[in-house]
């Protein structure tokens, strides 16, 4: 592969592979694997709920029900696409599409994987943005504004009371988990991911601990912070009052259908994926492996670390549907009080304490 990728840049000149065919090769790649870790979480998460309420989950569709997730697809694709008579239709169309692409998009920093070591062996990013923490939080807070939208121009009184539910806890809890990311900022010294994640590189408290952040006192309670916020802002369970059934029949899209529900489904989960590669990379070390002797260094061009991140990303993922099999729905008015009165205190108290133990020691 390597001796592949240094021929086809020597092909069609460093210039043009290193900023044009590198980046889409790399890009198509990411949103294929993404795309395919969709599908399966959908299924994943329908038979691990189906573990925890002792019954079955889907297992008609293939063998133990894999080909499940395709015939979920193919329902969709074929089912009729209705724009209500009275919805504002340019917004209507517009609100599913600003809930799938910031997601996608925040993919383009996270990094996977270590930079490049030799010549012609790839890096495992897209892009290493020296600003790139910012990037993320900004393209994240254009996410509301889908769900806003899609609520207003249904012209439906359940979608608007879901879009305004939606307004009101991402806004709200956008602040402590803003707060808590400048925790681990503090203590790299950096803004680049890449950066953050080679500053957690190493073992502390006698070479037993790695040097991951969420092993810092102050960053293992940044992390919890970044956590909760994260289940809300992603509309999970015990959070997800947007959508709540039993108040709102579906909340922000009870009037959309076809492929039009199929991408706020497929935004819930990329935004799942984004959240827990985003607390992978900034207290849990990324891609590095807890202890050096389970590098798999065995594995050719830094794959290894490639498998270590997979796997502290598929522990989030479980927890979130762990979560959503476990915990009963908060009332909306105790959201906001969790959000408000004790969240934000406590993130803003975080970020004085680091910048005091960083100033001091």
């Amino acid at each position: 592969m390597p001796g592949f990728m240094q021929s086809l840049r020597d092909w069609v000149g460093p210039t043009l592979f290193d900023y044009g065919v590198s980046p889409a090769i790399k890009i198509i790649i990411v949103l294929s694997c993404v795309m395919l870790l969709i599908t399966y979480l959908v299924l994943a998460e329908r038979k691990i709920l189906g573990f925890i309420q002792a019954r079955l989950g889907p297992n008609r569709v293939g063998p133990w029900g894999l080909l499940q997730p395709i015939a979920d697809t193919v329902k969709l694709l074929l089912k009729e696409d209705v724009i209500p008579n009275q919805a504002v239709k340019w917004a209507f169309i517009l609100g599913p599409c600003l809930v799938v692409a910031p997601a996608f998009i925040i993919l383009s920093v996270i990094p996977f994987g270590p930079p490049s070591s030799a010549e012609g062996v790839p890096n495992w990013f897209i892009t290493d943005v020296n600003t790139g923490v910012l990037l993320v939080i900004a393209l994240a807070t254009i996410g509301v504004y889908g769900l806003i939208i899609a609520g207003w121009a249904s012209n439906n009184k359940f979608s608007l009371m879901g879009g305004l539910r939606s307004a009101a806890q991402m806004i709200s809890y956008e602040v402590p988990q803003g707060l808590s990311v400048v925790v681990p900022l503090l203590l790299a010294g950096t803004l680049s991911l890449v950066g953050i994640v080679q500053a957690q590189a190493g073992h502390q408290l006698f070479g037993i601990l790695p040097r991951w952040y969420v092993f810092h006192p102050t960053g293992l309670f940044a992390f919890f912070v970044y956590m909760v916020a994260g289940v809300a802002e992603s509309n999970r369970n015990p959070f997800d009052l947007p959508e709540a059934e039993t108040e709102l029949v579906a909340g922000f899209h009870t009037e959309y259908s076809g492929m039009r529900f199929a991408l706020f489904f497929l935004g819930e989960y990329a935004n799942m994926i984004v959240i827990s590669s985003f607390a992978v990379t900034l207290f849990f070390g990324g891609w590095l492996p807890p202890f050096d002797f389970l590098g798999m260094s065995f594995l050719p061009m830094g794959l290894g670390n490639v498998v270590w991140f997979a796997v502290k990303l598929f522990v989030f993922l479980f927890v979130y549907i762990w979560f959503r099999g476990t915990f009963p729905r908060y009332r909306f008015d105790q959201l906001m009080d969790l959000g408000w009165k004790w969240m934000i205190p406590l993130a803003l108290g975080l970020v004085i304490v680091t910048a005091l133990l960083k100033l001091l020691f």
